[in-house]
């Protein structure tokens, strides 16, 4: 599988008789996998089906999902109130025999406020169980969508982690063919230092130099360090080429390589070498930058 980035947009929209959708899924950087819904009334019932999808399709990232639901207005249906009209019919029968009138017409009883109102029809559950089916197949449009477009991003990424490890192997490389030649290098700076010190004093015993000397070299001996860096970047470039959910350890890896060049650096007594220890905490830093948007 491909690296894949936590950085993403989708967005799916369609529509049921006189109801339009419109899903949005945005994704970025999360250290965990962090799902935020924001669904209309009524609709949360989706949810927590919807959430267990996409912990089954990412695994890292902050997810924000919103539904947007506008539904055409329909023509209004008028209906008798009938509770009112009964109690009208009751107090007209009381009164009847007590005022002198004529019986009152039908036009006159549906004119009266409240006999006849409009009713605004409840979805049935047929319509709610269509309406909800065909959101639930939007968002996973959606979700496909956003694993697509999150996919085609990590393969952008990939070549730039390469770049960058290909770029600390060589600085590394050019690390070891200085490092090689250091210990020559503090043997003649310390026969040197010693010289100008003792001059015209009688000189320390061979035994003691050999000794102080051997604790120098050992001291500024980066050959340790620049093979675990080796190793750190062939780990690296495994994890690449296995893709899938390696995020988090690309991140440990970067810890680990910014460890060995302090070391290296405080390590250093030569001037170049500690320059390209200072360069190689830059590429890493580079990578570290990179690698905070691996999935």
């Amino acid at each position: 599988m491909a690296v894949s980035s936590m950085t993403g947009f989708a967005r799916t929209e369609g529509r049921i008789d006189s109801l339009n959708w419109a899903w949005e899924l945005r994704s970025v950087n999360s250290k965990s996998l962090d799902l935020r819904f924001r669904l209309p009334s009524g609709y949360d019932v989706l949810e927590i089906l919807l959430k267990t999808r996409l912990g089954e399709m990412l695994k890292r990232g902050s997810i924000n999902a919103s539904l947007t639901i506008a539904e055409e207005s329909r023509p209004a249906r008028l209906r008798v109130n009938e509770e009112t009209l009964a109690q009208v019919i009751a107090l007209m029968r009381d009164l009847e025999g007590r005022i002198d009138a004529a019986p009152p017409r039908l036009d006159g009883l549906l004119g009266i406020r409240g006999v006849i109102e409009f009713a605004e029809e409840a979805p049935g559950e047929d319509r709610r169980e269509t309406v909800h089916a065909a959101l639930t197949v939007g968002f996973e449009v959606a979700l496909a969508s956003l694993r697509a477009a999150r996919d085609g991003e990590g393969e952008r990424l990939e070549r730039i982690l390469s770049a960058r490890l290909d770029e600390i192997a060589a600085q590394v490389a050019e690390a070891e063919k200085s490092a090689a030649a250091q210990p020559d290098a503090i043997r003649a700076r310390f026969k040197a230092q010693i010289a100008a010190l003792f001059e015209g004093v009688p000189p320390l015993p061979e035994e003691r130099l050999a000794q102080e000397l051997a604790v120098l070299i050992a001291r500024a001996d980066v050959r340790e360090e620049l093979d675990r860096l080796n190793a750190h970047l062939a780990a690296a470039r495994e994890l690449l080429a296995e893709g899938s959910n390696v995020g988090r350890r690309l991140d440990f890896l970067c810890q680990e390589f910014n460890r060995e060049a302090n070391t290296l650096c405080s390590k250093s007594a030569d001037l170049g070498l500690t320059r390209l220890g200072l360069a190689l905490k830059a590429a890493i830093e580079q990578l570290r930058e990179q690698v905070q948007n691996i999935e």
